[in-house]
């Protein structure tokens, strides 16, 4: 049963006022307007509907091909460089050398047609046919932290299950998103496929983002909870790519040196924007007072009581996620606290007890801090885990460290 547009439309509506959506001071200058771009969500969809009824009728060889293009036209440097260099100077978060990376990987990783192959498999019942189904045309909504690195991977991966896409850009980071649609979408129509194979507006707002929920045949929503609720309160099947919280434990067989180093290259990297990060972590009380001192040695600074309080008020406001220490390095948001910390500190670490979710603490921070507690058992590890990822939602990500022989 399809919920009242009224009730989608509020949700939505919250959720671009969790946006944010600030303009920067300057950006670089995309290219040309090409095809892709439509003046009404309506043309979009229309055009977006009939490249799928071409595409789905493509031969898969066909469909690598333009999959292979797409690849190969990201990874030119000139292309590499721009959409990496224009996600950071638009949205002003994460860090360039790491959305190189990222927008490497995309290029490089995402699944193509090798997994959709159909397949006639006999067996003691007959024969049976294994065959993909596409679902037409998809809506994706675009984050702000991985702007350029979901047009990547939503593309490759759409492009070849046969399905075409309109995309909905986060206000904050349009110029970097459209721009590489439009990389995508160019590279694609020179390998041969249809001009409505992706689309997008490039005005986003609060009607639009509703009229692709209604008409697009499913709906990807990568962003805050907000938006991915949204989503899947439309009445139309939807994934949504949301909020972690995500807990480690390290238990007192670990390798600690392995253990914290590991921490703080994923806390680091883009400047923790990556909702896998690490949020909180939970040490054995044996081991506890060894791992701060590694964190330490290698650059985190552990807040004192009082600088604790001053993060807290910085962390959330209004009980929702400070869009200002988002993709901020440790050193910024240290001094959004009004907190000195040396400018080259990694992460901020604060010793809390509770896991509430009053505790601003346990909350997905989707930066460089750190919330660390203490563990007597691991059965207390692993219930201080449970209820953090409860905290942010389950079916997200959780880790471990721990010497299973050791263990034994």
């Amino acid at each position: 049963m399809e919920m009242d547009m009224k009730v989608i439309e509020q949700l939505v509506a919250q959720a671009l006022k969790e946006m944010k959506a600030e303009e920067p001071a300057a950006f670089v200058k995309p290219k040309e307007e090409t095809y892709g771009v439509f003046a009404t969500m309506d043309e979009a969809i229309e055009a977006s509907a009939k490249a799928q009824k071409t595409l789905l009728f493509s031969k898969i060889e066909d469909r690598q091909r333009y999959v292979d293009i797409i690849r190969a036209t990201i990874l030119r440097r000139e292309n590499l460089e721009l959409i990496s260099r224009m996600a950071v100077e638009e949205t002003a978060i994460g860090k360039y050398e790491h959305k190189l990376i990222k927008n490497r990987l995309a290029a490089e990783k995402t699944p193509g047609t090798e997994d959709l192959v159909t397949e006639a498999q006999t067996g003691d019942h007959g024969l049976t046919l294994v065959e993909y189904c596409p679902f037409g045309v998809i809506g994706a909504i675009t984050p702000t932290t991985n702007p350029t690195e979901t047009i990547i991977c939503n593309s490759i991966s759409m492009i070849a299950g046969g399905n075409t896409v309109v995309f909905s850009p986060h206000p904050r980071a349009k110029k970097s998103t459209i721009e590489a649609a439009k990389v995508v979408l160019e590279a694609a129509v020179k390998a041969g496929a249809p001009e409505g194979i992706i689309g997008w507006i490039d005005v986003p707002s609060l009607e639009l983002t509703n009229e692709v929920m209604r008409d697009a045949d499913i709906i990807l929503a990568t962003g805050g909870p907000g938006m991915v609720k949204a989503a899947y309160s439309s009445g139309k099947p939807a994934l949504g790519v949301g909020a972690g919280n995500t807990p480690v434990i390290i238990d007192d067989t670990a390798d600690i040196r392995m253990a914290v180093n590991s921490i703080i290259h994923s806390k680091t990297f883009d400047n923790g924007m990556i909702c896998a990060s690490e949020q909180s972590v939970t040490v054995l009380e044996p081991v506890y007072e060894a791992v701060k001192k590694e964190f330490e040695y290698r650059g985190c600074y552990f807040l004192k009581q009082g600088e604790i309080e001053k993060v807290r008020k910085t962390i959330l406001i209004n009980g929702a996620l400070n869009a200002k220490i988002v993709g901020q390095s440790a050193y910024t948001i240290a001094k959004l606290a009004g907190v000195d910390v040396p400018v080259d500190t990694k992460i901020i670490i604060g010793e809390v007890e509770s896991v509430d979710i009053s505790e601003e603490f346990a909350h997905e921070k989707l930066s460089p801090v750190l919330a660390m507690y203490k563990a007597k058992t691991f059965d207390e590890a692993l219930d201080k885990a449970e209820r953090l990822v409860a905290d942010g939602g389950y079916g997200h990500t959780s880790s471990l460290y721990i010497n299973v022989n050791e263990k034994e």
